[in-house]
């Protein structure tokens, strides 16, 4: 059974905002590229020394929520990615390569910033794109949206996880004040 789509759009954009977020396009992208992290003393700090540990132990976290990356303390492969981390890291993919075809946001910009401003492209409206005249202006701008959106709907999981972990740092932060 199918979950339903976000209930607002305040609420996807908070799923879009907790997948842009840099440290975990490191990690996930990491992971994809270069397989999982072991449990050596000094792997995981080690492939991410431009992060803080508390950068790092959010996006961890971040990842776990999400069930984009199994964590097993006993394996010896410590952080792997599941098959919704696999799929999200061809989402990524799929951004910045769209970006840095159009020089997006700019012509000198790294994956994690390609990624995170691809993702935040509105997707487009499929009553608008019927009646366009097909110029070729923007007409490939969408392919990244779709993307996310096409992955969001074969994980509809990460919907509930992100309204879970919205929902649990509103209750923290009420806590903290």
């Amino acid at each position: 059974m199918r979950s339903p789509a976000p209930a607002s759009p305040l609420h996807e954009l908070r799923v879009i905002k907790a997948l842009s977020l840099p440290g975990l396009i490191r990690l996930v992208t990491e992971i994809d590229d270069h397989g999982p992290i072991s449990h050596q003393y000094g792997s995981l700090q080690g492939a991410f020394g431009d992060l803080t540990p508390g950068q790092l132990r959010h996006a961890i976290n971040t990842a776990r929520d999400l069930g984009l990356v199994h964590a097993d303390e006993q394996a010896p492969d410590r952080y792997r990615l599941t098959e919704s981390g696999e799929d999200l890291a061809e989402v990524y993919d799929t951004a910045a390569r769209w970006a840095r075809a159009h020089q997006y946001p700019s012509d000198s910009s790294d994956f994690v910033t390609r990624v995170q401003h691809t993702l935040q492209l509105p997707a487009p409206d499929p009553a608008s794109e019927a009646d366009s005249d097909h110029s070729g202006v923007g007409t490939d701008r969408p392919q990244p949206p779709n993307a996310l959106a096409d992955w969001l709907e074969t994980h509809p999981h990460v919907l509930n996880q992100a309204a879970s972990r919205s929902s649990r740092s509103a209750d923290e932060t009420g806590l903290a004040a």
